[in-house]
């Protein structure tokens, strides 16, 4: 059977709209037929030719045959709307059932956002904390290195006036013990002189 104007296979539009053609195409057949009976009445009793009769009977045969044969394509395609329609719900129960399941995973999903971005702020606000911590230490040891190397010049600088001291103190013990050396000997050269004498003057007696 071909298939009638507007309809196509597989979808539930196409299906209406062929609905509506064929009850708009049965309306305007029983119009028609209607508009036959009326002239077969005017033609009962006004006198009409053998051949009008013959023409408006044949005219109104076939019109109730094309009117059985749109009646049938009207079941079939009420048949097909009805499974098209089942077809509809249960996509729509599915639809439904996959639109809920959507939303539970987008909540967890933005649930599991909410936490990562938490956990990412707190580990940005750790960093920070560590990082002041940080600098505030490299602050410290940038004020000890100094006092380090202040404290460095200030004992090198001792070191320098103890090298200092030693080399007046060494200075001072050789001229102390040149001094002394030299009152040695001249106290052991003036000894031997009064030894001399004390000898010679018993010789002279």
């Amino acid at each position: 059977m071909a298939t009638p104007l507007g309809w196509s296979q597989g979808g539930s539009g196409s299906v209406c709209l062929a609905f509506d053609q064929l009850r708009d195409v049965i309306e305007s057949q029983e119009e028609l037929i209607h508009q036959l009976r009326n002239v077969m009445v005017l033609q009962d009793e006004n006198f009409v030719s053998k051949e009008e009769f013959q023409a408006v009977e044949k005219q109104l045969v076939e019109e109730k045959a094309a009117h059985a044969k749109t009646k049938v394509l009207l079941a079939k395609e009420e048949e097909k709307l009805q499974f098209a329609l089942g077809e509809v719900e249960v996509l729509s129960k599915q639809l439904e059932k996959e639109k809920l399941a959507f939303e539970k995973a987008l909540s967890t999903v933005k649930s599991k956002v909410l936490q990562e971005s938490c956990k990412k702020d707190q580990l940005i606000t750790k960093c920070n904390e560590i990082e002041s911590h940080i600098i505030k230490q490299e602050d410290i040891l940038n004020g000890k290195e100094n006092e380090i190397k202040e404290l460095q010049q200030v004992i090198s600088q001792q070191k320098q006036i103890f090298r200092n001291h030693m080399s007046d103190f060494r200075i001072q013990r050789q001229q102390e013990n040149y001094m002394a050396q030299v009152l040695d000997r001249k106290h052991r050269k003036s000894s031997g002189t009064r030894q001399v004498r004390s000898h010679q003057r018993p010789r002279e007696k």
